[in-house]
């Protein structure tokens, strides 16, 4: 089992956080952090995916909206871990 642990960033839009910030690991959630936004739903959130797995956090969070907003934080989240799956499975298609 490999220890690559990778740190990335997102500028979030449409939401009160500003940016998330995501450490991942082995294809899971190891800690994440948003700059701004609601401070006691967003730990609560970051506490529930630490361990998951990307997929699973994205399949839970997509779509999900704050008030007429359109998106949410939780969906930002998704947003953000699904460009970094498309940016590794463009790593490995163009090697």
């Amino acid at each position: 089992m490999s220890t690559n642990k990778e740190v990335i960033q997102y500028e979030t839009s449409g939401t009160c956080s500003r940016m998330i910030q995501v450490a991942i690991e082995d294809g899971r959630i190891v800690d994440a952090g948003f700059l701004g936004g609601c401070n006691g739903n967003l730990k609560g959130i970051v506490s529930l995916i630490k361990g998951m797995k990307i997929d699973d956090v994205i399949e839970r969070l997509n779509g999900i909206t704050c008030g007429d907003k359109g998106t949410s934080c939780p969906d930002q989240l998704s947003k953000c871990l699904i460009e970094y799956k498309n940016k590794i499975k463009e790593k490995v298609t163009n090697g």
